[in-house]
């Protein structure tokens, strides 16, 4: 047996803070590393020392294994827990861990090394006995083979994952796919098999000591994805045949005695429209959603982690599972823009209910590595938080978690909010039609339409003048006067609509609104407006930001209670935008200027582009990579590119301009 009394967690962010907070349950002392943009994060205030890493970039700082483990012994620590990402899966990492005389929280180094390929970890499965799609070879594939899904042979979180549907795209993407897992995880091995439509990702949480016992912890259902990284998960996997669940668990057990596996892991199937399972491949680590499983189970499996480190044998059989639960992402990022990620500061993030890790049955628990104030970057993934409802049933849990998310306030970055919130409450996922197609088909109506922002507006205007009170009426300006009869005006502009709130002050109480019938002011505060809505009495809470905090305009936050089904649609969660009096003159870009549409490095540079080249509308000129994705930069028309500043390796700000189109003239 060891006894741990000091651990180091080579990660950052939310996985970072749920680590230290188990360990400092059991009594552990705890010690973060950040990178230089992490030197105040949430992770490193929460822990009891910090040891800096040089750099911004992960691969100058968190994927250091060598300055991680200089750390470790530096604070004292005698044990390293790897979290997820980064070094979570680098056996070399795993093995000078160990040879520094420190505890690996984690499986032993064989183990990580025998899963690390997914091919290799095919050949292993294969041997014993899971079922696994055959590979195909690209070079001799044939039209009968498509669609064809390419995913890098090292790595995970969706990179270097491409679907292709047309052969004479198989070579580009075969070389996008590689180019992305080099530039991800230094391997651009890339493997082919059969894209299976309307499948589902199913899971098995599997936990092992080093006594000979292996648990199979249920399943989870990740079948909501975007660009292949999980959005929605749940425990367990609704409308599984009890047959087939099964043998999920068994393939899983097979898979972890067959590498002599110990610790947490999950082993990843897809299973197709027929009900036939495949082996994806198997994660020799904590997993992102593993929450869901430590809810039905009533587990800490971090704590089991630890433990088991120290040579705990675990009891014979697990616990048994109770109830359900669902888990969701929440990212600063915009759906309907390609999932572009936000930067900035999060002034707000509060959801109703949420409570730690440690009281997460039949609750809303939140995992998140943020707080109010803190800055999200370019440099690392934009996941904000983790949501996860806990219930009796699946419908109950569905509801308990969308409710939280609509009533949560989020202030300062755009989020995938209210996607996860429509996607909750779609009808297919209500009724568990559950498959990693979702989003390809239902992306457009999930994210089309902005919410009717009147009220919001109107909250706004009130509680402005609240804090701000007009100037008095009988003013005399000049020899004219402005007469108490004349209505105030604010105009607000909210998802590109502009709205204006005309009300007239009164002597003694709140104002009164004009040309809003229906609507009937209660009281107005600087941070609080409550109407009367046909009848019904409605609170608004406000936060006003000004730009002197950062820049951008001031925006104005209004949040209420969010509306039931058959409620109106103008309620929930606003960011409004003040309209100055007087517009200031807006910067003019020439026609055809591509800019950046977020900070970011430039990863890829067409072949062969430079300034005079013709281009095609439609056509790959960039990618950008920011916060752990790629995004392509594509020529808005058919022309001539007059200008490339975009250089391979150029970091680049919001805005700034890469390139310039001339588009050609009809003849």
């Amino acid at each position: 047996m060891t006894n741990l009394t000091s651990l180091l967690v080579a990660n950052r962010g939310e996985i970072a803070v749920r680590v230290f907070r188990t360990a400092r349950a059991l009594g552990l002392a705890t010690v973060a590393v950040h990178s230089d943009p992490d030197a105040d994060a949430l992770h490193v205030r929460e822990a009891d020392a910090a040891v800096r890493l040089l750099g911004a970039a992960p691969a100058d700082t968190y994927l250091r294994g060598d300055l991680v483990i200089k750390a470790a012994l530096a604070a004292g620590a005698d044990a390293v827990h790897p979290g997820y990402g980064f070094l979570s899966e680098n056996a070399g990492f795993a093995r000078e861990v160990v040879a520094a005389g420190l505890t690996w929280i984690g499986p032993p180094p064989g183990a990580i090394e025998a899963m690390a390929s997914k091919t290799r970890a095919k050949e292993l499965m294969r041997a014993a006995g899971v079922p696994l799609l055959d590979p195909v070879d690209p070079a001799a594939a044939t039209a009968a083979d498509l669609p064809l899904l390419l995913k890098a042979a090292a790595g995970g979180g969706g990179r270097g994952m491409r679907v292709v549907r047309a052969l004479d795209t198989l070579k580009e993407e075969l070389e996008a796919a590689s180019a992305e897992a080099r530039s991800a995880f230094g391997d651009g091995e890339v493997f082919a098999e059969p894209y299976v439509e309307r499948g589902r990702h199913v899971e098995v949480q599997i936990l092992a000591d080093s006594h000979g016992t292996v648990w199979a912890l249920g399943t989870r259902d990740c079948s909501l994805q975007r660009r292949h990284q999980k959005v929605i998960e749940e425990a367990p996997a609704p409308a599984l045949p009890e047959a087939l669940r099964t043998t999920l668990h068994e393939a899983a057990v097979a898979a972890a005695r067959a590498v002599s596996y110990q610790g947490a892991g999950t082993v990843e199937f897809l299973v197709a429209a027929d009900g036939r399972p495949y082996f994806l491949e198997m994660n020799t680590r904590l997993q992102v959603e593993h929450p869901v499983t430590e809810a039905v189970f009533g587990l800490d499996l971090v704590a089991l982690q630890l433990r088991i480190a120290e040579g705990a044998a675990l009891p014979l059989t697990p616990p048994e599972p109770a109830g359900h639960a669902v888990e969701a992402r929440l990212y600063a990022e915009d759906p309907a823009q390609d999932w572009r990620p936000q930067t900035g500061v999060l002034h707000t993030l509060a959801v109703p209910g949420g409570c730690p890790p440690g009281e997460a049955r039949g609750k809303v628990r939140v995992d998140t590595g943020f707080a109010d104030g803190d800055t999200v970057g370019v440099h690392y993934d934009p996941m904000l938080a983790k949501v996860i409802a806990h219930a009796p049933t699946r419908a109950e849990a569905v509801r308990a978690l969308a409710h939280a998310l609509a009533g949560a306030r989020i202030h300062g970055l755009t989020t995938n909010r209210e996607l996860l919130v429509r996607s909750l409450r779609h009808p297919e996922f209500a009724e568990a039609r559950l498959d990693t197609g979702f989003y390809e088909r239902h992306l457009a109506t999930l994210t089309e339409g902005s919410p009717d922002a009147t009220l919001a507006a109107v909250a706004a205007a009130l509680s402005a003048a609240a804090a701000a009170p007009d100037a008095p009426l009988a003013t005399r300006l000049g020899g004219w006067r402005n007469l108490r009869s004349q209505p105030q005006i604010r105009r607000y502009t909210a998802a590109g609509t502009e709205y204006e709130v005309r009300y007239r002050p009164a002597r003694s109480g709140p104002p009164e609104l004009v040309d809003h019938p229906g609507v009937r002011v209660l009281a107005a505060e600087p941070d609080r407006v409550t109407l009367e809505v046909e009848g019904v009495r409605r609170m608004f809470h406000v936060k006003h930001k000004s730009n002197t905090e950062g820049a951008g305009a001031a925006e104005t936050y209004v949040d209420s209670p969010p509306a039931s089904g058959r409620g109106t649609p103008a309620l929930g969660a606003h960011t409004l935008t003040p309209v100055p009096r007087f517009a200031d003159p807006q910067d003019r870009t020439e026609p055809g200027s591509l800019l950046a549409p977020m900070p970011g490095t430039v990863v890829r540079v067409a072949e062969g582009l430079a300034p005079g080249s013709a281009v095609t509308a439609g056509q790959s000129l960039l990618w950008l990579e920011a916060m752990k994705m790629e995004h392509r930069i594509v020529s808005p028309a058919s022309g001539t590119l007059t200008a490339l500043h975009a250089t391979l390796g150029h970091t680049v700000e919001f805005g700034a301009l890469l390139a310039v189109v001339q588009e050609e003239q009809p003849a």
